[in-house]
């Protein structure tokens, strides 16, 4: 570990700020490579005479920031850490970073099954990092779980996040495309959960350069109109779910009625739009029958 000054620090820390980049992405960086946490940070206010020990030093945290700033790249892959409701997961440029507003489907899921004591059995398709499953795995601690990828790397990733969150094991994970890895599982699903891919072409061409030079494309691209995906997971889901079992979808900020209506052709009922933090219908649920 390597001493330095609460001063020095500051005075560091303020100069990377003023470069660029939010303190929230700093934050990640102090953290996962530099080893000061923010409860760490808050105490700097209250002894700023005192000293603080770094992982690293600081001219290396410099260019990691720098690389952040001035290549684009997330600070979550040069990091390859992303924390995610209360979990800290490993990421890397196999995964899409899981987004603040995903968190919400775990709510959602909770507002359903209020009981942490059900045993439920729930389906993952496309978990990436693994975070929505493995947030639920431990929420529901004798439920079974299953996630699916289609990118054997990405599951590697979500089954090293599993084991390093949970001392339990009620998660399983299946390498292949949406339902196919799951047919042994035909009628005997809960609860189906999916973040597919669903940005259309078009709009996929001018996402930030940070996105779309960074993150996975096949974790993004939804076809021509973007709904590709999810057509594919509401059109099989009849065929896995229980009866009365449920199915929970993140789309784009647009495509919310057209999933409603592509849900009503499936015989879905209950179903409703549920909006995100910034009031855009961010999900669209869906019972069978």
């Amino acid at each position: 570990m390597l001493c330095i000054s609460v001063e020095e620090f500051l005075f560091w820390k303020k100069k990377q700020l003023s470069k660029g980049g939010n303190q929230q992405s700093f934050s990640v960086l102090l953290d996962c490579i530099g080893g000061i946490t923010t409860s760490d940070l808050n105490l700097t206010i209250l002894n700023p005479k005192g000293n603080l020990y770094l992982k690293k030093n600081l001219e290396f945290l410099e260019c990691v920031w720098d690389d952040h700033l001035f290549k684009s790249c997330p600070i979550q892959y040069l990091c390859e850490t992303t924390f995610w409701r209360d979990l800290k997961l490993k990421v890397t440029n196999k995964v899409l970073i899981p987004r603040p507003e995903t968190e919400l489907i775990v709510d959602i899921v909770f507002n359903i099954f209020r009981k942490k004591s059900e045993k439920l059995f729930f389906a993952e398709l496309g978990t990436g990092s693994g975070a929505i499953s493995i947030a639920l795995a431990l929420a529901y601690p004798l439920s079974e779980g299953v996630a699916t990828d289609i990118d054997q790397d990405a599951l590697e990733i979500a089954a090293k996040n599993y084991i390093n969150s949970s001392k339990h094991s009620n998660l399983k994970f299946y390498c292949g495309n949406w339902w196919s890895p799951l047919e042994s599982f035909k009628g005997k699903l809960d609860l189906a959960i999916s973040n597919p891919p669903y940005i259309p072409n078009e709009t996929y061409e001018k996402l930030p350069k940070e996105v779309k030079n960074f993150e996975p494309k096949v974790a993004l691209l939804g076809g021509e109109d973007g709904l590709k995906h999810i057509r594919e997971i509401i059109q099989k889901a009849p065929l896995f779910l229980k009866e009365k079992g449920w199915l929970i979808l993140e789309n784009h900020f647009d495509q919310s009625e057209k999933v409603k209506q592509l849900l009503i052709e499936n015989k879905f009922t209950s179903i409703e739009i549920v909006k995100d933090l910034s009031g855009i219908g961010r999900f669209t649920i869906g019972r069978y029958i």
